[in-house]
């Protein structure tokens, strides 16, 4: 989460300004960053899991936005990445998708998007019938 409480895009002042709240900027790098291929998801908090537990999706889960005064914005990212993948190229891929992203929906350049992968999940293997192999035994005792 960032402190400041709102982004203001400069613009024509005949017309007004345009405000962004972080909020948004949040949930456009975390769509942009779950978008890219080999993210099984985003790292969540407690309350993002109730949340969706509830039924409700949580797309900025696992972004933290920092404002610097002099550099910009700088943004953290949480990341849980599939087994098998290679962390450097997928690691690359998100912080140029999620740059890329903002910067095209909201004109506002990130000074440093950080990746931390947080773990790595595993393929799911097929579960076995404990029903299946209880029946064999019983058949070979009979």
């Amino acid at each position: 989460m960032v402190d400041e409480t709102n982004f203001v895009i400069e613009t024509n002042h005949e017309l007004g300004e345009i405000v962004i709240a972080p909020e948004v900027i949040e949930v456009i790098i975390g769509i942009a960053a779950s978008k890219v291929e080999g993210v099984y998801r985003m790292q969540a908090s407690f309350a993002n899991n109730v949340t969706e537990l509830l039924g409700r999706s949580v797309h900025g889960k696992g972004v933290f936005l920092t404002m610097d005064e002099e550099n910009g914005i700088k943004v953290d990212l949480y990341v849980n990445l599939k087994y098998g993948v290679s962390v450097p190229s997928v690691a690359m891929e998100i912080q140029s998708r999620v740059k890329q992203q903002v910067l095209f929906m909201t004109d506002i350049e990130l000074v440093e998007v950080n990746v931390h992968i947080v773990s790595l999940v595993p393929e799911k293997t097929e579960q076995l019938d404990f029903e299946e192999l209880f029946e064999n035994e019983e058949a070979e005792h009979e």
